[in-house]
């Protein structure tokens, strides 16, 4: 049931594979659609269960020809295509093990599936399917027939709400309703379209088709109201942004547009995790009757240039001398672009800095760093955070943090790996530029911060992942050749297998605001040196280029001698610690040994001030 040892390379061409070749080709995992029950494991069905032996058939070069397989009835190949082929196929190549060689003849091309990409691709369809438990076709097709509604756009803004999952969601903004259901419905929409079913309230929120019995005929009834042309699929643009509480009209637009009608257009597809097909939409070449969104160009954040800037009114500046110590990751329960809109709604009093899409192809910044948005509502407690930042006690946890939502709900059995490594290149930017360090205290969930009425991102975000790949981004620990260190003068912050501080009882710990990590230390200048010292492990020897961080202020030395012990010898810096504080200043380049090396802060300095040793990056 495995792949046809000569012909592993399915040509395609339209709806299916009839009628001509293409230059597009698949690969794919079987080779006879056998007789009777097949026993293969659920992720090989992935690809095998959409295909079956068909009349399509191909030279191999010697005047004999080799049946190939064409889609399975009722599977359109757009599905096939567009949304499992790739990672399918991935799936079932690992499943079967080992590949014959091919004949020259039939040489894969450039653009066959890499072999890393194989495993990648087993755990993304894996991932997707945990969200699909259920084969769901039938219920859209019934929830459709019923009220007489365009089961492709049922399912279409069930796609752009919750990529197809039955969620139950949380409040995670004060006075929006939580989402419930394939269509994620809220509040008024969920009584109303109860009613209309003729089904409890309870029933929308539990049970995936009497949510769809309800949303569709919810749609019946605007349907009804707007006297549209329901033969018309494009006609339903205006009827469909009524299911969601998106009041701007612009954000509308690109929520019909870019969202539900985007979907319409490209196709997309799940399945679950037993292999079978959970739904499919065949792409539809319709076009909206709906205003476009704005012509304008987009902007790009001001601190995220992989961003759109879409300011949102709701913030203010931050108290005096915090700075940003802190990630707060957070799940919009609900779609991308209702989240975004929900931020910049004056009246809605809540805000993030950013917003990342399911899909991970958009961030949206809505506050700068530098100001405070208002995304958690609760007074900092370090015993729900491992004893971290106690100091910080009683203070609102927006006064030194920043926010990500992320479109998705803290149900969600899974999230796509572009949103992950998307959310995870963001971060990193983050905290290189804020100076906070990459772990599970300063990336910190919402529902860990405010346990009382909050869980997102969820118990399935994938932390360790997640940090995984911030560390990856931002070269300090992704297992690169040269990778970045970071010691702090925290310990706890420190990976002692890479760097640590050791530090004279002379010194003291400080908390001015716009430190690294947690605090520092300072002593007063005096004819001593006591140094504070950073030990860095060098895995080989080679060139690094040393960074250091310090809190500013009057009172600090103007000429603070930072002393590199490298291959060469030592090196002394002194660098002015009134200026340029809170960001990473390069004292140098220079070589150094594989093991251990050191870079030194002295007291010895004209007296009357203090130097700060709070952490040294090398990279």
């Amino acid at each position: 049931m495995c792949v046809i040892p000569d012909s592993r390379w399915l040509r395609r061409r339209g709806p299916g594979f009839e009628g001509g070749f293409l230059d597009e080709r698949v690969e794919h995992p079987c080779s006879i659609w056998g007789r009777g029950k097949e026993v293969l494991p659920g992720s090989v069905w992935l690809a095998c269960m959409v295909l079956r032996r068909g009349p399509l058939r191909r030279s191999r070069g010697t005047g004999a020809t080799v049946e190939l397989l064409t889609p399975l009835q009722g599977v359109s190949m757009h599905v096939l295509r567009k949304t499992f082929a790739v990672t399918a196929a991935a799936m079932a190549l690992a499943a079967c093990g080992p590949q014959p060689e091919t004949s020259p003849e039939e040489t894969a091309p450039e653009s066959q599936v890499p072999a890393g990409a194989v495993d990648d691709a087993a755990r993304a369809v894996a991932d997707a399917a945990r969200r699909t438990p259920n084969e769901l076709d039938a219920q859209f097709a019934k929830a459709a027939g019923e009220f007489n509604v365009p089961v492709s756009l049922l399912k279409a803004i069930s796609y752009a709400e919750t990529r197809w999952e039955h969620v139950r969601g949380e409040e995670e903004f004060e006075g929006r309703p939580a989402a419930f259901g394939l269509l994620a419905l809220r509040g008024q929409l969920i009584a109303d379209g109860a009613a209309l079913a003729g089904v409890s309230a309870d029933a929308v929120r539990d049970e995936p088709l009497a949510n769809l019995r309800a949303g569709a005929a919810l749609l019946s009834k605007y349907a009804d109201e707007a006297g549209i042309d329901r033969a018309d699929l494009g006609a339903w643009a205006p009827v469909a942004v009524r299911l969601t509480d998106i009041s701007d009209p612009d954000i509308q637009a690109h929520y019909i547009h870019n969202d539900v009608y985007a979907v319409l257009r490209e196709g997309a597809g799940a399945f679950t995790p037993a292999g079978k097909v959970a739904v499919s939409l065949d792409a539809t070449q319709v076009e909206p009757k709906f205003a476009l969104p704005k012509m304008q160009a987009l902007a790009a954040g001001p601190d995220y240039a992989a961003s759109i800037w879409r300011p949102s009114p709701n913030y203010n500046a931050r108290p005096a001398g915090i700075g940003q110590q802190m990630v707060v990751i957070h799940t919009c329960e609900g779609g991308y672009s209702g989240c975004w809109s929900w931020l910049t709604n004056s009246a809605a009093g809540v805000s993030a800095h950013y917003v990342v899409n399911e899909s991970g192809t958009e961030v949206s910044q809505l506050v700068r760093e530098s100001n405070r948005a208002w995304h958690v509502a609760a007074a900092y407690r370090s015993s729900l955070n491992g004893g971290v930042k106690s100091h910080l006690n009683g203070r609102s946890t927006n006064d030194f943090s920043i926010g990500i939502e992320h479109g998705g709900y803290a149900s969600s059995a899974s999230f796509s790996s572009g949103m992950i490594t998307t959310s995870a290149k963001l971060t990193c930017n983050i905290t290189r530029d804020q100076g906070i360090p990459r772990d599970s205290y300063h990336i910190v969930a919402h529902g860990r911060l405010q346990p009382e009425t909050r869980t997102d991102p969820g118990p399935n975000w994938p932390w360790s992942t997640y940090i995984s790949k911030i560390r990856s981004e931002c070269g300090d620990g992704g297992g690169g050749t040269n990778p970045v260190i970071v010691v702090d003068s925290n310990n706890a912050n420190n990976d002692s297998t890479k760097g640590y501080i050791a530090v004279p009882s002379t010194w003291a710990r400080g908390t001015s605001a716009g430190y690294y990590g947690n605090d520092y230390y300072y002593a007063s200048t005096q004819p001593v040196s006591e140094p504070a010292v950073f030990h860095f492990h060098m895995p080989a020897a080679g060139s690094r280029t040393i960074q250091a961080w310090w809190v500013q202020g009057t009172n600090r030395s103007p000429a603070a001698p930072f002393v590199i012990a490298h291959a060469g010898g030592n090196s002394t810096v002194t660098v002015n610690q009134q200026t340029n504080g809170s960001k990473w200043v390069t004292l140098g380049t220079y070589n150094f040994n594989a093991g251990w090396n050191k870079v030194q802060l002295s007291r010895w300095a004209t007296e009357g001030y203090v130097v700060m040793a709070d952490a040294v990056r090398i990279q």
